[in-house]
């Protein structure tokens, strides 16, 4: 639904970055629903195109960050000691470093931009994945179906790919919609500060820091990006809280099964 409604306004909506021939900071119009900031921009226009910014960045980077972190965590928690020592100590070394500091560091390699903001966020959201998914793995591996089929002579390796990282999936997809919403922050925050999407794109972090300064003579310039971000965030929680009650009920159903 999202991903159609960014899509269908990019067809109706004006072009984000074009200026129109109308008056600068207006207010909301059948022309402009949201008005038009202070380079006589239509602002609805820009609020969809820097959500679909913020929006393709997030899920480039969280999900292959996600699937990075998941497939270290299962590694560790199936293949024994040795390996969830050693990448345990690696994670617990990633952590030890501020999330700010990765991101300047980054940045300062990388410059402002998209590119820097998503192996930002691609490098945050590894170490909790990888930490999910090792004590997903460890509790499945003390369970009777994993007892059997050491057994049988399984391997831990095809364990850990046939039957511990299937079984591990209700947590981890949960948690990858809490990093979404988190994402969403953290890149509108870095655009807030100048570090993400450089202007003239529109960024809903950049839009929020320009209409600062317009709050009195243009209150509603701030409330569509800011609104869009609120939306999002919200409907992603709401699909955290979604997905806990789905996980959960189902959980229930498989012990009464028992």
């Amino acid at each position: 639904m999202l991903a159609g409604a960014t899509a269908l306004a990019a067809v109706l909506l004006p072009d984000p970055v074009a200026q129109t021939a109308d008056g600068r900071l207006l207010g909301p119009g059948w022309t402009h629903p949201f008005g038009t900031d202070e380079l006589r921009r239509d602002v609805a226009a820009r609020t969809f195109a820097g959500l679909r910014s913020s929006l393709v960045t997030i899920l480039l980077a969280v999900v292959p960050g996600a699937i990075a972190g998941t497939a270290l965590g299962l590694a560790a928690g199936v293949l024994g000691r040795l390996v969830d020592g050693l990448l345990m100590r690696v994670i617990d070394a990633w952590l030890a470093f501020p999330g700010l500091l990765i991101a300047l560091a980054v940045l300062a390699i990388t410059g402002p931009g998209r590119w820097g903001v998503g192996v930002t966020l691609f490098l945050f959201v590894i170490p909790s994945f990888a930490r999910l998914a090792r004590a997903q793995a460890r509790s499945e591996m003390t369970r009777e179906y994993v007892l059997a089929a050491q057994a049988l002579g399984a391997s831990r390796l095809r364990i850990g790919l046939n039957h511990v990282a299937r079984n591990a999936w209700d947590p981890l997809l949960t948690h990858l919609a809490l990093m979404l919403a988190v994402a969403l922050f953290i890149e509108s925050a870095l655009s807030f500060l100048g570090l993400g999407v450089q202007a003239p794109a529109p960024s809903l972090g950049g839009m929020i820091n320009a209409s600062r300064q317009y709050l009195r003579e243009s209150p509603v310039y701030l409330l569509g990006p800011a609104a869009a971000l609120s939306c999002i965030v919200l409907s992603l929680n709401l699909l955290v809280d979604a997905l806990q009650d789905a996980f959960s009920g189902r959980g229930s159903a498989g012990l009464k099964g028992r």
